[in-house]
């Protein structure tokens, strides 16, 4: 566990996504816009600056920062809530979905090169096990 924080924390995958845009986008921007896909999957939930420090665990104020910075970068803009049009949410701009489309091939691509020579179900397994995983830790936090 302490092998994979260290590389996380090193972001070997962060690096080659942004080598690979046309537009230079920094590790804080890059880990907003992750942010703010992953929330765009979630029906029903706007995702907003509170939304964003919750998913990278960070403090309201440093999330409110990076935010304005992906906001000037041009890679998420904010927009009114259909539920509450004093509220602010994010969405990805076009050059913020193009950053997340590169995030997700480069990712695919070195997962592919790791695991390339686990059979089909020691790869479903260790995917059953780490979503199991993820899902404790999501429940040690708020519990």
């Amino acid at each position: 566990m302490i092998r994979i924080r260290r590389r996380q924390s090193r972001r070997s995958l962060a690096r080659p996504v942004m080598k690979g845009l046309a537009d230079p986008i920094d590790l804080n921007t890059l880990a907003v816009v992750d942010a703010v896909d992953e929330g765009g999957g979630q029906s029903g939930r706007d995702v907003t600056v509170g939304f964003i420090a919750d998913r990278l665990a960070i403090d309201p104020s440093r999330a409110s920062r990076i935010v304005a910075d992906a906001v000037r970068s041009g890679f998420i803009r904010r927009v009114a809530s259909q539920e509450d049009g004093r509220r602010s949410c994010l969405e990805l701009t076009p050059t913020g979905e193009e950053a997340v489309s590169a995030a997700h091939r480069t990712r695919q691509d070195f997962y592919g090169k790791v695991l390339g020579d686990w059979d089909e179900g020691e790869q479903r397994e260790f995917a059953r096990l780490l979503t199991k995983f993820v899902h404790s830790l999501d429940e040690a936090d708020h519990g």
